[in-house]
C-alpha cells in the first residue's frame, strides 16, 4: 500500500491510539505516544498538518519494526477503513 500524503499529526495519533498507543506527554507541538505491548515503546509525533512524507515514513517504520510487521501491513491497519 502506498504511503498516504495528506496525513496530519492528529490523524496519525488517532490511528496509533486504535492499535494501543496512548498520549503520555506534550511539549509544544510534539506529542509523545507510548505503548506497553508487546513491550514499552515511545514515539514522538509532530502535530503538523500535513506531516512531511519523510517524517511519516520514519515514524511508521519505527512502529512497524517494534511490532514485527512489514511497513505496508501497518499502513493497511492504520489507514484503511
Amino acid at each position: 500500500m502506498k504511503l498516504p500524503r495528506d496525513v496530519s499529526g492528529t490523524e496519525l495519533i488517532k490511528a496509533l491510539q486504535r492499535i494501543g498507543y496512548e498520549v503520555t506527554r506534550q511539549t509544544g507541538s510534539h506529542i509523545r505516544l507510548s505503548s506497553r505491548s508487546p513491550d514499552q515503546h515511545h514515539v514522538t509525533i509532530p502535530n503538523h498538518n500535513p506531516l512531511r512524507v519523510g517524517t511519516l515514513s520514519a515514524i511508521l517504520s519505527d512502529v512497524a519494526s517494534h511490532r514485527n510487521l512489514v511497513r505496508e501491513d501497518l499502513i493497511r491497519q492504520l489507514f484503511s477503513d
